[in-house]
């Protein structure tokens, strides 16, 4: 067996960490914002254990721990980077029944053409950032999206999603007008 490294990477949101190890956790990304629905994961409900974890998120090679506001990353970020190192060890499962990623869009040419920008282009970036960002809608110009992850509460998120995103989508999808966020 390969020697699992963890190492951490703060994220826009402070409250949010990432723990990245050197293997592939999951294809896709999934969300446990709360305790109720980290029940389907083995790994996450382990995590949610801790009192002072708010939310998990994995995607790729890292899972992003939400910490509540009365902890700080000074005194836990070594339990935690210790505990997620013996998880991925031990081949802790991140999900009981494991659904597949589904690329396949939906949709109208436009919405298509938003789920392709979304998927291709911003994606990526918002993973590195330990979040994720679902297409919900389009609707009168207006697209509306999920962010999960980091991103789900995070200060800059608004920023992100005004000044970047919304940006790219109006150059690349001409009829989009306007870019939100449905809450969680």
């Amino acid at each position: 067996m390969a020697t699992i490294n963890v190492y951490t990477e703060s994220t826009p949101n402070p409250s949010t960490m990432k723990f990245l190890v050197n293997k592939l956790l999951i294809n896709g990304s999934v969300d446990f914002p709360d305790r109720e629905k980290a029940q389907e994961s083995p790994f996450a409900r382990e995590l949610f254990k801790f009192n002072f974890v708010n939310g998990v998120f994995f995607a790729s090679n890292f899972v992003t721990v939400t910490k509540t506001d009365d902890a700080e990353w000074s005194d836990i970020e070594a339990l935690l980077k210790e505990f997620v190192k013996g998880a991925v060890e031990s081949e802790l499962k991140i999900q009981e029944v494991v659904k597949d990623e589904d690329v396949a869009f939906e949709g109208t040419e436009t919405e298509i053409k938003i789920q392709q920008v979304l998927h291709d282009y911003v994606r990526p970036a918002v993973e590195q950032d330990g979040g994720a960002i679902a297409y919900k809608s389009f609707e009168n110009g207006t697209v509306t999206v999920e962010l999960r992850g980091s991103c789900s509460g995070c200060p800059s998120s608004t920023i992100t999603l005004k000044s970047g995103i919304e940006g790219l989508l109006k150059r690349m999808v001409p009829e989009v007008e306007e870019v939100v966020a449905e809450a969680m």
